[in-house]
Order: structure tokens, then sequence, then C-alpha cells
């Protein structure tokens, strides 16, 4: 079996989301969605998120593509996840180019997709601050 894991937020779902789900399926039979805490997302990233953590992860558990969600508490459990999951792919957006090539090293295939450029929950949240379309 192979088993692919991605990392985010996943806070105002939208079709590009389910678009980087779908692709990361795609690379294997299993797929780990880390869904980052809302303690993480405040305290190191320094984002509010609409929906809460067990929100979203209702959420990502009704996708066909998710096979198990599991919380991400930090960025240094990356490295751990691998082993713990026996993961054999890391997938996650380009705009991550480079910063995770170092868990190759312990065995894991790294891959950068191309995120679905007309959309992000920033964009969608400034459109509705600016009441925009």
């Amino acid at each position: 079996m192979r088993r692919v894991i991605t990392y985010g937020t996943f806070d105002l779902l939208h079709y590009g989301h389910i678009n980087l789900l779908r692709r990361a399926k795609q690379q294997g039979d299993y797929l780990i969605v880390a869904l980052s805490t809302d303690e993480f997302n405040w305290d190191m990233k320094g984002k509010r998120c609409y929906f809460s953590y067990s929100e979203r992860r209702q959420l990502l558990e009704a996708i066909r593509y998710v096979d198990l969600v599991v919380p991400e508490k930090n960025w240094e459990q990356k490295r751990s996840d691998v082993h713990q999951y026996h993961v054999d792919v890391f997938v996650i957006g380009d705009d991550w180019e480079g910063k995770f090539d170092f868990l190759e090293e312990e065995g894991c295939e790294v891959l950068y997709l191309s995120r679905t450029p007309e959309v992000s929950t920033t964009r969608i949240k400034r459109d509705l601050t600016e009441g925009a379309k």
C-alpha cells in the first residue's frame, strides 16, 4: 500500500482544496491529511480560522479522497509523521516549493502540486470583506 500525506488548514473548504486532495490521492492508495489545529494556526501561523478544528476535520472526513485526518500541532512533526504513518509520498502546494525536500532523506518522495490559481481562502476572505466577487 502506497501512503500519501498532505498538510493544511483547509478553512472555508473550496474546490481548490478538493483539487489538491484528489490529486494527492492519485499518488497512492491511502491519503492522510494532517490538519492544522486551531492553536497551531493562531500561535505559529498567526491565522484565525472561521471553522474550528473539529468542524474542519468533519468536513475533511466527509471527502471520499481522505482516508485519515490527524492533527498538525507544529512545524517540526512532518519528519516524525513520515515514520509514524509509514508515508511514501509527501504532497503539498507548490507555494512551498523546496521547503520540504529534507523529507527525501527519510525515504519519502516529495511532490509539490500546482495550486488552483483562481481560488484561495485568503482571496475568498478578502473578497467577502471588500464585498467583491
